[in-house]
């Protein structure tokens, strides 16, 4: 007579195979709108599978890592973007930071209720909308020198501390250098200024990020329809504005992305 002792190890298995699955950390990429259990397919970070965990009015789109820490990988950081890519083509999603890891499904959904008003709130300001960036740069050899050629006060001062009869001191240098720092950043004032009061016709919001470089002129994150029709409107505004700079500016638009630049929240955990 066959024996059917095997039959509880089977139902061990399974139950070790879940409690095993409750022990792994919950990835957290985004939060979009709605409760519906969906699950989206194997593109999450290390191809795993991609789903969502609903509570209250929203829910938080995860998917299931071996541990509790994540390196910065290329990989890594390329997956989080493959899925938020992915989600922007049926929403708007609020897009996490790179590495909110919680302990399992319940640490998610007490994240989503702590912070359930200000997703909801922060999900419809950018219901229907993109960002979309703008980089200018100056595009030339050497930024000093172009701002000593079109700047006669910095030239001026050029002159005086760097001519050929003396030699400058230290703090000659330091004049120097705070002069074309001013000059630096009050050209980028004014231009940003410009730009963003004629694109402000075309966007919802916009934010002036910092510039990370001398050469950098702006830094624009700008909220726009996600409709066709407001992006082309958008597109044209910019070729617009580049046509109202010379051949020393470099003008760079990209998007659409998830509205990184307008999701600013402090998660209650």
């Amino acid at each position: 007579m066959r024996s059917n002792k095997l039959c509880p190890m089977k139902e061990l298995s399974e139950e070790m195979v879940a409690q095993a699955s409750e022990h792994k950390g919950r990835y957290l990429y985004a939060i979009v709108a709605g409760v519906d259990e969906r699950k989206y397919g194997d593109f999450g970070i290390d191809n795993s599978p991609l789903y969502t965990i609903p509570q209250g009015k929203i829910s938080a789109v995860v998917s299931d890592v071996p541990d509790k820490k994540l390196r910065s990988e290329r990989r890594h950081l390329a997956a989080h973007q493959g899925v938020l890519k992915r989600l922007m083509e049926s929403g708007t999603p609020l897009p996490m930071s790179f590495g909110i890891i919680a302990d399992g499904p319940g640490a998610i959904q007490k994240i989503l209720s702590f912070n359930q008003e200000t997703f909801l709130a922060t999900l419809h300001r950018v219901e229907d909308k993109v960002e979309m960036g703008l980089h200018v740069t100056w595009d030339v050899p050497n930024i000093f020198e172009y701002f000593v050629n079109t700047h006669p006060e910095l030239r001026a001062s050029r002159d005086r501390y760097l001519g050929a009869y003396r030699e400058p001191t230290q703090d000659d240098k330091i004049e120097l250098g705070r002069l074309f720092e001013r000059t630096l950043n009050e050209d980028r004032d004014n231009h940003t200024e410009k730009v963003v009061e004629s694109l402000s016709r075309y966007c919802f919001e916009i934010k002036s990020n910092k510039c990370r470089s001398e050469y950098e002129v702006m830094n624009l994150a700008c909220l726009v329809g996600r409709s066709k029709k407001a992006q082309d409107e958008f597109e044209k505004s910019i070729l617009h504005e580049a046509n109202q700079f010379d051949n020393s500016y470099a003008f760079d638009y990209n998007g659409p992305w998830a509205p990184h630049n307008f999701i600013d929240i402090d998660l209650k955990l």
